[in-house]
């Protein structure tokens, strides 16, 4: 079964971006903890964004992330926060070259 990578970019309200971050920095433990995490980090984008890039074991783990109360408690967090809704993306990741480089 195929590793699930998801891009969720957050869009901070002018002036909120570092508080956007410390809400995501409170909230981040909790998905750690959560089974099948692989990868959740973010990392500031140089369009003014703030991009979370995750990695799940499986989809049923991803599926069961966004339906627990990690990601309840990470939305009412941010929300404040928020210039716009966040755009997420989830993807399969394509096989190319080394698996360690051709893989995240």
């Amino acid at each position: 079964m195929a590793e699930i990578v998801v891009t969720a970019v957050f869009h901070p309200a002018p002036g909120t971006k570092e508080r956007l971050i410390t809400a995501l920095r409170e909230g981040i433990p909790a998905v750690h903890s959560e089974d099948g995490c692989v990868l959740y980090a973010i990392h500031d984008a140089e369009d003014d964004t703030v991009v979370m890039l995750e990695k799940w074991k499986s989809r049923e783990d991803l599926d069961a992330h966004a339906a627990g109360p990690a990601v309840v408690q990470l939305n009412a967090l941010i929300a404040p926060y928020l210039g716009h809704p966040v755009t997420v993306t989830t993807m399969t990741a394509i096989p190319a070259g080394t698996e360690r480089q051709g893989l995240l």
